[in-house]
């Protein structure tokens, strides 16, 4: 016995009238709108867990960003203390391309790669700022564009 109106007969009339429709006009538009080669000026990544899996998930992107063809600094703001020289050594990055900065006195880490970042003596500062508001958002990105330079925030959880 057979159903017309079955749910699995509608389902494949739609799959079928989807599928009759062209794709040439929809490729068309992707290939003459490509992407923006221009990166963002802010980028945050958010890791939650052990220090050290974390740690570990960030070692492929800091070696990266280390190895940059760039010939300015990779900045790292205030990171954690269990980043350290060895285990910069150890993840396999240039640390001959990288600057630790630590902020001093009154000044926040907030302000200092604030500065780090509108010099642009760096084409990437890192930061572990937790909470970031989105005053201090706004700031970083526009310091970021003043010095031709990428921020990255980093959250770990």
């Amino acid at each position: 016995m057979q159903f017309p109106h079955t749910p699995q007969h509608a389902q494949l009339s739609l799959f079928e009238a989807f599928m009759a429709q062209p794709l040439a006009p929809i490729l068309k538009d992707v290939v003459e709108s490509p992407w923006s080669a221009e990166p963002e000026a802010f980028s945050e990544l958010s890791l939650r867990g052990a220090a050290g899996n974390c740690l570990n998930l960030l070692a492929p992107i800091l070696r990266e960003l280390s190895q940059d063809q760039d010939a300015r600094w990779l900045t790292l703001i205030a990171p954690p203390s269990s980043l350290t020289q060895a285990w910069l050594r150890d993840a396999g990055l240039n640390r001959e391309r990288i600057l630790l900065l630590q902020p001093r006195g009154a000044q926040s880490a907030q302000q200092l790669t604030c500065e780090a970042l509108r010099l642009g003596r760096s084409h990437t500062v890192v930061s572990w700022l937790n909470p970031l508001s989105p005053t201090a958002r706004a700031q970083l990105i526009s310091a970021a564009r003043t010095g031709d330079a990428q921020s990255l925030n980093i959250r770990l959880g």
